[in-house]
Order: C-alpha cells, then sequence, then structure tokens
C-alpha cells in the first residue's frame, strides 16, 4: 500500500480552506463598512482589534470596503499560513516591538480562532505531515535493540524519547535523552554496595561522567562488559556537548542514539 503523503496535504488544505471563516467574516466587514454600519463591529471585535479597523476605515472607507472585499477572496490561505507561524512564535522569543507591526487580520484570525482552535489545528496537522518522510528514511536505518536483560520503566521511557527525538529532526534533544538512559540504565544494574557509594559520594546527584569513572574503576566488581565505559562516553561528551556548547547536526544525533544503543547492548547483554 502506498501512501501519497503531498495528496494527504493537498486534502487537509482543501478542508481547511473550506472551513476557514475568513470569507464570510471579511465579506461581512466589507459590507457593514460599504452600508454605514461599522459601530456594529465593535459588539464582535476586540477592542484593539476595532479600533484598528475603524482607524483605517476612517482615512479611505472606499478603499477599505475594496481591500476586505479582495481580503475574502485571499483570507483562507493566509489563515493557515498564519496559523503556522503562530505555532512558530509559541516556540521563540518575542521582541515588543514587533507587535506593533501585525496587520489587523491576524489579530481577527486569532479572535476567530479562540474557541475551536481549527486552524492551529491545520497547523499542526501540515507540520507533521512534513515530518513523515524524514522520519521514516531514519527509522528504515535503524533495527531493534535486543537486550538480554531488562533494566526499568525509566529507561525506556528515555530510550523512546531520544529515539523519536532523532525521528522528528529534534538533534540536539535527542542526545540529551540518550545520556539521561544510560544515566538510569546504570544506576539499575550498579551491585548495591556500589550503589550506595554512589548516592554518597555524589549526594544522589550523579552525572553520567559520575557514574562512568564509578564503573570503569570498578569493572570486575560490577560485571560490565570491558568496552561498555569506552562507548557509554562518547553518549556522554555528545551529550555534554548539546547542553554546553550548541545544537547538533543530524549525523551527531545519529552516532549518539546508534552509540547508546549499542552502549545499552553491552550493559544489559543481547
Amino acid at each position: 500500500m502506498s501512501i501519497d503523503l503531498a495528496h494527504l496535504e493537498d486534502l487537509l488544505l482543501q478542508m481547511s480552506s473550506d472551513g476557514a471563516p475568513g470569507r464570510e467574516f471579511s465579506d461581512a466587514i466589507a459590507e457593514l463598512a460599504r452600508t454605514g454600519r461599522f459601530e456594529e463591529l465593535r459588539a464582535i471585535l476586540p477592542e484593539i482589534v476595532y479600533d484598528e479597523l475603524w482607524t483605517r476605515y476612517q482615512l479611505a472607507p472606499q478603499a477599505f470596503v475594496t481591500e476586505w472585499r479582495m481580503l475574502a477572496h485571499e483570507m483562507r490561505h493566509g489563515f493557515i499560513q498564519h496559523a503556522r507561524q503562530r505555532l512558530t512564535s509559541l516556540t521563540r522569543l518575542q521582541r515588543t516591538s514587533n507587535s506593533a507591526a501585525t496587520p489587523a487580520w491576524q489579530e481577527i484570525q486569532r479572535a476567530l480562532d479562540s474557541q475551536q482552535n481549527d486552524l492551529l489545528r491545520t497547523a499542526f496537522a501540515i507540520e507533521l505531515l512534513e515530518l513523515v518522510e524524514p522520519a521514516v528514511a531514519r527509522a528504515a536505518h535503524l533495527r531493534e535493540c535486543v537486550v538480554a536483560a531488562p533494566s526499568s520503566e525509566d529507561a525506556d521511557l528515555y530510550l523512546d524519547e531520544a529515539t523519536r527525538c532523532y525521528f522528528f529532526g529534534l538533534f540536539t534533544a535527542c542526545a540529551v535523552m540518550c545520556r539521561s538512559v544510560l544515566e538510569e540504565a546504570i544506576k539499575q544494574k550498579l551491585p548495591a554496595p556500589l550503589a550506595r557509594l554512589v548516592r554518597t559520594r555524589y549526594r544522589n546527584a550523579a552525572t553520567l561522567g559520575n557514574l562512568l569513572h564509578e564503573v570503569n574503576n570498578n569493572l570486575q566488581l560490577t560485571g560490565i562488559h570491558a568496552d561498555f565505559p569506552r562507548i557509554a562516553n562518547q553518549v556522554n561528551d555528545t551529550g555534554k556537548k548539546a547542553v554546553h556548547q550548541g545544537l547538533l547536526s543530524e549525523d551527531e544525533a545519529r552516532l549518539c542514539l546508534q552509540s547508546a544503543r549499542q552502549a545499552l547492548q553491552l550493559l544489559l547483554g543481547s
């Protein structure tokens, strides 16, 4: 079965376009302005939006009507595109000065989308569709990480999150989570006497580097494979780079994830 993602995206955009509120709303604004009933918008629009539109209308009434009639035909696409911009704006710091340049129709879009959030829903759906093919390509190069002994539910969840971060292009987060996977797995593997020593020595806050130091000094006691510290240190180095030195590339994240999986197999047996 072949899934045409481009066709799915076209269908999604068409569904969103058919249901977007832009055309009717824009036509209504144009008609109220043309017939001298602009005041009726005061009960519908947020005050800041009404004031902005009223100012524009007073400057050029006929041009205002013409602009909104034209906007009625174009706004559906604009609404969806702005919804996607909203996703980006939610993930980044915004400077106060930027708000002054926000077009009035974007404020209207927020008002119309404040209850059902259909436009934001569409924006998320489009973004997720665009992630599918890259995620498939990344997943196709991985194989199951098979181990002989279980670790813990937390370790499984950390590995799940690290892998999904890699699939969906969150490469720096992937490396950070890989480090968490190994920290948790090592803690579960340590013999009780060494575990107590580590908790006391590092005040229950041992990092992966601390744990690897103790493992390396007690390999015979732990029974851990001799190659484990070397490979786990590669994960630790990449994780520290992710936290302290900047964003990682896809290749760096892939190598980090592969090393973490290999280290888990050495730690837990394969």
